[in-house]
């Protein structure tokens, strides 16, 4: 994946009004971009993240993927990452063509510090979902190739105390979830999931079951996203936004819950 470290200029530290990074990189070293880095690649097979869904609750939001990137109808990892945190106060998780996605969060992470740093403010939820959607613009030229990638967003709101969840389209179009959402190659199973065990403002614990649930649902009905992993030890990254930050769930709780759930489609059949 890139790292966004390259041999400054004297240019580069010109001084300059605009506290965008990705402008500042187009200007310095515009093929360090993952769009203009990654042209010409059509016709490849690349690894795709899957599964990703995102919930409102009590607290804040909570984000889930499962770990399965395939290529073409071949496993190509089995513990992928597809949860991150974008800064303090928000998530984002991937789906799509994996390396181009992970090397839009990486230079997501690095827009918000920097406009941060230059600014001396905080940029507000609604400021970092708009420069998400500009760069999934950016990465249209991709898009049509074949490379899309599809995250959704989601943080505290810390101007008006709750959580709030942005899904995109292709083409930088931005939208915002009032509820819930999920997207992926499981996506509709695992919004189908939701859609039954959803509820207002539901306790953190429910929440991060009700996410676990829907992925091992998805898990079941298709065949790109991952299920849980008893043995192997491979469970969902689930992380929560909060006014606390943001925390990933450990993977004994939800080793606990995928137990449960699991005793429970047992009892059914018997």
């Amino acid at each position: 994946m890139t790292d966004f470290r390259f041999e400054w200029t004297r240019a580069a530290f010109t001084p300059d009004a605009n506290p965008s990074f990705s402008d500042l990189l187009s200007r310095v070293d515009p093929g360090m971009l993952p769009g203009q880095r990654e042209a010409g690649v059509a016709g490849v097979t690349l690894p795709h993240a899957t599964t990703i869904v995102a919930l409102r609750f009590g607290g804040g939001i909570i984000m889930a993927g499962d770990r399965r990137a395939t290529e073409g109808y071949q496993i190509a990892d089995r513990r992928i990452e597809k949860v991150f945190p974008a800064d303090e106060y928000s998530a984002v998780a991937i789906a799509g063509a994996a390396g181009p996605a992970i090397d839009m969060v990486k230079l997501f992470q690095v827009e918000i510090e920097h406009y941060e740093k230059v600014e001396g403010e905080l940029l507000s939820l609604e400021g970092k979902a708009n420069k998400l959607a500009q760069m999934i613009k950016a990465n249209f030229p991709l898009a049509m190739q074949g490379l899309v990638v599809v995250p959704l967003y989601g943080g505290y709101d810390v101007r008006r105390g709750a959580g709030r969840i942005f899904r995109y389209d292709a083409v930088g179009g931005r939208y915002e979830e009032l509820d819930y959402h999920a997207t992926g190659s499981g996506g509709t199973h695992a919004r189908g999931s939701l859609r039954s065990t959803y509820e207002h403002d539901l306790p953190r614990d429910a929440a991060v079951r009700a996410v676990v649930e829907a992925l091992l649902v998805a898990s079941e009905e298709d065949v790109a996203t991952g299920g849980p992993d008893l043995v192997r030890g491979i469970f969902p990254v689930v992380a929560t936004v909060t006014a606390r930050g943001y925390e990933q769930v450990l993977d004994n709780e939800i080793r606990t819950i995928v137990e449960a759930l699991m005793a429970g489609r047992e009892g059914g059949l018997g």
